[in-house]
C-alpha cells in the first residue's frame, strides 16, 4: 500500500539522481511501466546514448522515491541534442506537479549544460506547456517505429532547432 505525503508537505523534494538512486529508480520504472517498457523506441535510444546523470532527477517525499526523470546524450543527424525520459511519478503525489517540476529542472540543466534542444517521445497536451512541439520535430528520425506527432522537441535556445533533421544516433564523441 503507497504512502502519502504528510500533510505539512506541499511538494516532494528534486534531487539530482546519485549512483545510489539507480535500483529505487528501476523499482519506479518497472511499477510505471511494467516490462513492455524495454520493447519501446526510447528504450533503443537510451541504449545507444549516453547516460547523464547530471541531468537526471529524483523525487522524494522523506527516504521513499516518488518521482524520477532521466536524461541521455545523443546525436541527431550530427547535432548534440539531450532525450528526456523515462519520466515516472507516483499516482499519489502527482496532483503536486511532480512530473512538470521534474521536467523543468531537467530541461534547466541541460539548456547550463550547452545543450540546444531536449527531445522526447510523449503527448503534446501534456509536455506542450514546457516547450515542447512536434513541428520542429517533423523531419528527427528515432531507430524504430514512432508515432511522429508524439516525438516532440524543446529549444533551449533561439533558433535551437533550425534545420534539426536526421536520424538520432549515439552522441559524437
Amino acid at each position: 500500500m503507497p504512502m502519502t505525503l504528510s500533510a505539512a508537505a506541499q511538494a516532494p523534494t528534486l534531487k539530482l539522481e546519485q549512483d545510489r538512486d539507480g535500483p529505487a529508480v528501476e523499482t519506479l520504472l518497472d511499477h510505471a511501466f511494467g516490462p513492455g517498457r524495454f520493447t519501446k523506441v526510447s528504450e533503443r535510444v537510451r541504449e545507444i546514448a549516453e547516460f547523464r546523470q547530471d541531468l537526471s532527477f529524483c523525487a522524494w517525499d522523506g527516504v521513499r522515491l516518488v518521482g524520477c526523470v532521466r536524461m541521455t546524450r545523443i546525436s541527431i543527424g550530427g547535432a548534440q541534442a539531450v532525450f528526456l525520459g523515462p519520466l515516472a511519478v507516483e499516482a499519489d503525489v502527482r496532483k503536486f506537479g511532480t512530473g512538470g517540476a521534474l521536467v523543468q529542472a531537467a530541461c534547466a540543466a541541460a539548456q547550463v549544460a550547452g545543450f540546444a534542444n531536449v527531445l522526447l517521445v510523449g503527448d503534446e497536451p501534456y509536455f506542450g506547456r514546457f516547450g515542447f512541439s512536434a513541428a520542429p520535430a517533423k523531419a528527427v528520425r528515432l531507430p524504430g517505429p514512432v508515432d511522429q506527432r508524439r516525438v516532440l522537441v524543446k529549444p533551449l535556445r533561439e533558433g535551437g532547432t533550425e534545420g534539426l533533421e536526421g536520424l538520432v544516433a549515439a552522441p559524437l564523441t
